[in-house]
C-alpha cells in the first residue's frame, strides 16, 4: 500500500501470501522503464515502503516480529549508501565517506575502509538514523490515514492469497471483486464413486528388463 500511494515508487504487480522459501509472502513491483540512475526522492520512498510492513505490526498489533529483519537490512544499508557513498546528507555534503577493499585471494570478501574521523561516524550514524526516522514517521501517517484499505487489502489476501494489480487497485478503490473460485483439486475415489464415475485405473510401473545400458 505504501508502495502504491506513494509518488516515486515503482508500481506494484502482485501481492501474495504464499510461502516461498524463506518467504512468508511477498510484494512484487515492476518499474514503468529500465532505470539507470536513482534519485533521493526514488530512494527515500524505497525505504519508507521497506519499512511498512513492520509499521503495519506496530499500528495493528501494537508489537513486532522478527519477519521484517530483511527488509530492515536493505533499509541500513541504503541509507547508509545514500550519507557515505551518494552525497545526499545534508549535514557532510556532497563526500564520499569510506573506501571499499577487495582482496583477491579471499573470493568476494569486501571490506570498508574508513577514512574519517570519529566524530565524522558519529554524524553519519545521525544522518543515517534521521533518514530511517522520516521515512518511518511516512510510511506511519500513510498507513494510518488509509486503515480501511489497510484492512480491506488484509481481508482480500486471506481470501485469494494472491492479488493481482487489478484486483488489488479494486481493493484499494473499495470496488468489489468478482466472486473467487477456488482452484479444482483432482476427484478422489470416495468422490467419484458418490457421483456413479468410475476412477481412473492406476497404471502399473514399467517393468526393467534387462539389456544393454
Amino acid at each position: 500500500m505504501v508502495g502504491e500511494l506513494l509518488e516515486h515508487s515503482d508500481p506494484v504487480h502482485k501481492v501474495t501470501i504464499l510461502p516461498r522459501g524463506m518467504s512468508l509472502g511477498s510484494t512484487m513491483t515492476v518499474p514503468d522503464a529500465d532505470k539507470y540512475l536513482i534519485s533521493e526522492h526514488q530512494l527515500t520512498d524505497m525505504i519508507a515502503t521497506l519499512l511498512a510492513g513492520r509499521v503495519a505490526e506496530e499500528l495493528v498489533y501494537g508489537e513486532v516480529w522478527t519477519g521484517a529483519s530483511n527488509d530492515l537490512e536493505r533499509v541500513t544499508r541504503i541509507s547508509r549508501a545514500m550519507v557515505c557513498e551518494y552525497g545526499m546528507s545534508e549535514k557532510l555534503g556532497t563526500l564520499a565517506l569510506g573506501r571499499r577493499a577487495h582482496n583477491p585471494f579471499l573470493g568476494r570478501d569486501y571490506n570498508d575502509e574508513r577514512n574519517y574521523s570519529e566524530e565524522v561516524a558519529k554524524m553519519i550514524d545521525e544522518e543515517v538514523r534521521g533518514i530511517v526516522d522520516r521515512c518511518h514517521q511516512r510510511s506511519t501517517d500513510l498507513l494510518t490515514m488509509h486503515r480501511a484499505k489497510l484492512d480491506a487489502v488484509v481481508q482480500a489476501l486471506l481470501e485469494r492469497e494472491t492479488l493481482s494489480r487489478e484486483e488489488f487497485l479494486a481493493v484499494m478503490a473499495g470496488e468489489p471483486l468478482a466472486p473467487f473460485v477456488p482452484a479444482e483439486s483432482e476427484p478422489t475415489e470416495t468422490s467419484s464413486k458418490e457421483s456413479g464415475k468410475q476412477p481412473k485405473p492406476q497404471m502399473p510401473p514399467p517393468r526393467l528388463e534387462p539389456g544393454p545400458a
